[in-house]
């Protein structure tokens, strides 16, 4: 059975875990729609995604 050898500090611990911490999440500014948007996803307003039409444009009310 693994046995730590000594006790880890509480200055080690938190180092370990510091990248655990909630970030805020990202959003830029679609060229073409001007909506914030995440990187990496589908501009939900105008439907599209790297310049290719996935979705049907959403319509405002």
């Amino acid at each position: 059975m693994a046995v730590p050898k000594s006790k880890i500090t509480r200055s080690k611990r938190g180092m370990r875990r510091s990248h655990d911490a909630l970030k805020n999440p990202t959003y830029i500014e679609d060229k073409d729609s001007g909506e914030l948007r995440r990187p990496h996803h589908i501009d939900l307003k105008s439907g599209q995604y790297r310049g290719r039409q996935i979705l049907k444009a959403s319509e405002e009310l």
